[in-house]
């Protein structure tokens, strides 16, 4: 035992002594080897929301995708949150997407929007609630899609001899779902074989996969000039009206005024003794802001300092009434047109005939 014990003191020593090193250097060298592993180890790059997600491009000659890949996307992308990153209108058109470039745009999106209204906008959240791939195409419906889907109970009829089928869920048809549309996502000849990472990167233009909430994915669809001002809770002249919520929040006071034709919003942010702002809204677009210091000083900005896409507002007014929904509400019977309806005379309304007054009857 003792002879054992010796030989394990001794076995250190011996080492160190066929090494040329003194213990101390030893400790030394073998500290410094850890900090250059360490300082070789280069530092994991930090997430930018700003652009796309970095992704190996899709081979020319990939093959069709296969039938495990299918499943696979089905089911990492069903029910997952995103952030949207383009507006979406309402009605069964979605949009489409082919290599980075988004269609509808430009004015026939504004006239969509100007008819129909947005359905989602940038920035707000949405949930991928289907995913289809097709031959050439992936469909993907947002938000239950554009249509509301009967469920199998308002499938289910009962019938019987003493009348009609019944129908427990009600015989209504689709009705439209006003919070949800699609974006199909075309490719040249078919859907090719890729990764989840690959397919996110594709969709980046419409969908924002990366982004932690709902102000840093908004703040990645306005121009820069914007995106700055509103991280500094500046309003600039020009900015919409969601802009400047995002920039100063929800108006405490809203007061509605008259400028000789003109009609305006003075959105008040601040009270006495603090400084006061005083946001001027035309339509949809700031036309003055003025703010009011503490020393009594008054700063005053008319100039458009940013400018948005402007809107044919005439044009817009003229396809409404030529491209009505559908399922518009209207007062004329079925099968009426706006031709058989009455029209006043000389700018006057017709008078209605005036029931004919009770008669009293003689009793019986």
């Amino acid at each position: 035992m003792r002879w054992q014990s010796a030989s394990l003191l001794l076995f250190p020593a011996l080492l160190v002594s066929l090494l040329g090193l003194p213990i101390p250097a030893l400790c030394q060298t073998s500290a410094a080897s850890s900090q250059n592993s360490q300082a070789a180890t280069p530092a994991p790059p930090a997430n930018d929301h700003t652009s796309a997600p970095s992704a190996p491009p899709i081979p020319g000659n990939a093959p069709r995708m296969s039938k495990q890949t299918r499943y696979e996307v089905i089911h990492d992308f069903e029910m997952q949150l995103v952030y949207a990153r383009a507006v979406f209108p309402m009605g069964t058109k979605g949009l489409r997407l082919k290599q980075g470039g988004i269609s509808p745009s430009g004015e026939e999106m504004r006239e969509a929007l100007a008819i129909y209204g947005p359905a989602i906008k940038p920035g707000d959240p949405t949930q991928i609630s289907w995913v289809q791939i097709k031959d050439d195409h992936i469909h993907f419906e947002l938000n239950g899609g554009p249509i509301r889907k009967k469920k199998w109970y308002q499938r289910v009829e009962i019938s019987g001899a003493a009348g009609p089928p019944l129908s427990p869920g009600g015989n209504d048809n689709p009705q439209a779902n006003s919070h949800g549309s699609f974006v199909d996502l075309y490719f040249d000849k078919y859907v090719p074989e890729m990764t989840a990472q690959q397919l996110r990167s594709l969709l980046y233009p419409v969908l924002d996969f990366t982004a932690r909430n709902k102000e840093q994915a908004y703040l990645d669809t306005v121009p820069p000039l914007v995106k700055k001002a509103i991280q500094e809770h500046r309003v600039l002249v020009g900015m919409n009206s969601e802009m400047v919520v995002h920039a100063k929040g929800k108006p405490p006071k809203k007061v509605r005024e008259r400028d000789g034709d003109t009609e305006y919003e003075e959105w008040i942010y601040g009270e006495p003794p603090a400084d006061v702002d005083f946001v001027r809204i035309v339509g949809d677009e700031v036309v003055r802001v003025e703010t009011m210091k503490v020393g009594g000083e008054k700063i005053v900005r008319t100039q458009k300092e940013v400018v948005l896409p402007e809107r044919d507002k005439e044009k817009e007014a003229k396809k409404e009434e030529q491209e009505r929904p559908a399922n518009a509400p209207s007062m004329r019977r079925p099968g009426e047109s706006s031709e058989d309806a009455p029209k006043p005379a000389q700018g006057a309304s017709p008078v209605p005939p005036m029931p004919p007054p009770d008669v009293p009857q003689p009793p019986s």
